[in-house]
């Protein structure tokens, strides 16, 4: 039986975030705190509604997601020019050091996933699901508000 894309693609988005989960077990990291620490890791003191965009997280979410990672001490809230409507979200030296423990971790996999594929073949994989994530996104089939 030949496997459908829908379940390739689920499948491979399973096994790599239970690599990524076995291996930043020792954390403490909920699921859904990765992705906001290597988002922050390049994009340092971001709006949180910024965050929740790329990261793909509904609003309400990701307000208790930074709660938590707040109280682990990984971020702190600010203001930034005086700016009072906004707050920004900025990795704490402790939220830098896991936020580069976390991106070694996902090299790591990609390597292991992609063992095996020529630059070409990389270049080509990542163009595809690049293209697929603007074809959802633009064609409104996510929403992402």
């Amino acid at each position: 039986m030949k496997e459908s894309l829908h379940y390739l693609l689920m499948s491979d988005h399973l096994l790599f975030q239970k690599s990524l989960l076995t291996g930043i077990k020792d954390t403490d990291l909920t699921p859904g705190q990765p992705k906001i620490l290597d988002y922050l890791l390049y994009h340092d003191c971001a709006v949180q509604k910024e965050i929740a965009e790329a990261c793909h997280i509904e609003p309400a979410t990701i307000t208790s997601v930074l709660l938590g990672m707040e109280n682990k001490g990984l971020i702190v809230r600010k203001n930034i020019n005086g700016n009072r409507r906004s707050l920004y979200v900025c990795l704490t030296d402790k939220g830098k050091a896991l936020a580069k423990q976390v991106e070694l971790q996902f090299e790591t996999i990609e390597e292991k996933a992609l063992l095996g594929f020529s630059n070409s073949e990389k270049e080509m994989l990542t163009a595809f699901l690049t293209k697929m994530n603007e074809n959802l996104t633009e064609k409104g089939v996510v929403d992402h508000e």
